[in-house]
């Protein structure tokens, strides 16, 4: 089989490689990867600026999805032929997180989708519903679970509550559609007109220029009478923390969910205590937790917004066009 490994220098590449296709231990599954796709930190690991350890020489990317197409003989949760993805932690079943559970994370610490086959822990299987496809499933594992935790982290999702999500990246619009499904009315920032008509057409009640309006903030408490939004999603890090906080109401979550913009910030403690805020950070979720998402979506027949589907061939385009920030949507590879 072919599978792309990161290159052993500090700051790798990437390479592809002709390997054997693996074969299953006695509660392992091995899935004929059909898609997956990329997320901020798979490029960041290649920028050197992931901050966290990796596997050395692993397969990248943690999402994706495909066909059951071999298990060991103690499996009980998968047969061949299903249609299935993987939680990120394959051994975080429900709960909350815990440091061991990144040890086997996906694309992080073993090895991840970037390959015609996968092998799993069968812990880590999650069936897929019928109505989505490979390539809109490969999108949801690390963005849309994300984003289910980050809504509901401090306190659950109330319909009629506002949710601030920033940019139009994948944990941004899954953002977006979950609080829709909840009945939450979503504001948004972003960075060109263009892409603000694009959320406005997925859902989004008021959108912010944030390069013609660098005071976001203050157009964010005049779209809410000077209230606040209940909920933020906060995915930039250091340049928008301080904003997050200003934009949020007195006693507001904040969900930490990423880093594309670094990670300071120096949000000051009499900040988040003047306002009562609950600032947190996310840890993706667990199978539990990405499962209860699925049932959602299946429910809404909810559909991924995918921004381009590179051919296997060109996975090297598909990391630049993440990098390019002008994705909208998720960045999906298919590897049929």
């Amino acid at each position: 089989m072919k599978a792309v490994r990161w290159t052993s220098e500090r700051k790798p590449g990437l390479a592809l490689h002709d390997e054997a296709v693996p074969s299953p231990g006695p509660h392992e599954v091995v899935v004929k990867v059909h898609a997956a796709s990329l997320n901020f930190r798979d490029q960041a690991i290649l920028d050197d600026a992931y901050g966290a350890p990796t596997k050395p020489n692993g397969v990248p990317l943690s999402d994706g999805a495909g066909e059951v197409v071999a298990v060991g003989r103690a499996v009980t949760r998968a047969k061949v032929g299903d249609r299935v993805t993987a939680s990120c932690c394959q051994h975080w079943i429900a709960g909350s997180a815990r440091p061991e559970y990144q040890a086997d994370s996906l694309g992080i610490m073993t090895d991840g989708w970037l390959a015609e086959n996968i092998l799993l822990h069968e812990n880590a299987i999650v069936h897929l519903p019928d109505y989505i496809s490979y390539a809109e499933a490969a999108s949801l594992p690390c963005a849309a679970v994300t984003a289910w935790t980050g809504l509901n982290l401090s306190s659950p999702l109330q319909a009629g509550e506002t949710v601030l999500v920033q940019g139009t990246g994948g944990v941004a619009l899954f953002s977006l559609q979950i609080a829709k499904m909840f009945g939450a009315k979503v504001l948004a920032i972003t960075s060109s007109d263009a892409k603000a008509e694009r959320l406005k057409a997925l859902g989004a009640a008021a959108v912010v220029n944030y390069r013609s309006h660098p005071d976001w903030d203050t157009e964010i408490l005049a779209l809410t009478d000077g209230r606040g939004v209940d909920k933020t999603i906060d995915i930039a890090g250091e340049k928008t923390i301080v904003q997050s906080a200003a934009a949020t109401r007195n006693g507001g979550d904040i969900s930490i969910v990423g880093f594309t913009s670094g990670f300071g910030g120096g949000l000051p403690p009499i900040n988040i205590l003047a306002k009562s805020l609950h600032v947190a950070g996310t840890a993706i979720g667990s199978r539990a937790t990405f499962e209860a998402l699925l049932r959602a979506m299946a429910l809404h027949e909810v559909r991924p917004v995918l921004d381009q589907v590179f051919p296997f061939a060109d996975y090297q385009a598909a990391y630049q066009r993440l990098k390019s920030g002008e994705h909208v949507g998720k960045v999906v590879i298919d590897l049929t």
